[in-house]
């Protein structure tokens, strides 16, 4: 008896799917699981995990603070670059801040709940932390001495064009004091909770200032990578935090330079990416050598 072509077809999908759900579902997994547990590649199947006395303190693929319970860096230890994952680099929330360059207006609301810092000051306040950390310059173009980015609104009598009328400071709020006192003869104002200035005119105008073109801290300590997992920062955010560790672990400068060098790996293949430092690992060999006192 031959079945209905209906039929037919149905069993040749159903085999179709059970084939299918071996070689997928179950050879092909299992096959993977095998060659990670091979030598040489079963620590990267497994997280890349270190640990210390049977302890695991971290992974070397995958960022951590270094900072005590109240969130303020730990001086002793070489910093990490900023994190958006989470509360800070969690991996079960990996994410960037999706901020661009054009973010340099603060939300500035009643409520501190819904306010909201740009990129640029964000930018600007981690490199003012950094600079008072390691006893460097943390100014930056386009940045306040106070930590924001020096943006201001601009109001014209005729919209675009004609004389100044009015000045307000956008990102700076009450009690702080304006980053200029006066802006073609207009005085400049504090911005008031709520207002939106671009909405009422005004043309935004980003402040250089007279910071440094090339800013004494690096790129990395002060913007969050795009997984928010990075576990390695530049060897010249390395070097600029030799000094701070050295004398908080009452060690020579040259040697935890060594130890900066020798955690540092080159580019890829020689040609990709960029020399970089994992921190955990460079923290790690910093307490086996010299220890905190």
């Amino acid at each position: 008896m031959r079945l209905p072509s209906w039929i037919t077809q149905h069993l040749a999908a159903l085999r179709a799917v059970l084939v299918f759900t071996v070689l997928l579902g179950l050879a092909y997994p299992l096959a993977m699981v095998a060659v990670g547990h091979l030598p040489g590649l079963d620590g990267k199947a497994n997280g890349s995990l270190i640990s210390v006395d049977g302890r695991t303190v971290g992974s070397s693929l995958i960022g951590q603070s270094f900072t005590d319970a109240d969130g303020n860096p730990i001086a002793r230890y070489f910093q990490s670059r900023p994190s958006m994952a989470g509360d800070g680099y969690d991996p079960t929330a990996t994410s960037a801040s999706n901020l661009g360059p054009e973010s340099v207006v603060d939300t500035i609301a009643t409520d501190p709940e819904e306010s909201s810092q740009s990129l640029l000051t964000q930018v600007c306040e981690r490199s003012k932390a950094v600079g008072e950390l390691d006893g460097v310059d943390g100014s930056r173009p386009f940045c306040t001495p106070d930590g924001v980015g020096a943006v201001l609104a601009v109001f014209r009598a005729d919209g675009l064009t004609g004389a100044v009328t009015r000045v307000v400071s956008v990102n700076q709020a009450a009690p702080a004091a304006p980053f200029l006192a006066d802006y073609q003869g207009v005085r400049v104002e504090l911005a008031q909770p709520g207002q939106d200035y671009v909405a009422e005119g005004g043309i935004i105008t980003p402040i250089r200032g007279d910071a440094p073109a090339e800013p004494a801290v690096p790129a990395d300590a002060v913007t969050a990578s795009g997984s928010g997992l990075d576990p390695q920062i530049s060897p010249a955010y390395a070097e600029l935090q030799v000094n701070r560790v050295a004398r908080e672990r009452g060690a020579d400068a040259a040697a935890v330079r060594r130890l900066v060098e020798a955690n540092t790996t080159g580019r890829a293949l020689g040609f990709m990416g960029e020399p970089a430092v994992n921190v955990l690992e460079l923290n790690l060999a910093l307490d086996r050598e010299f220890p905190a006192r």
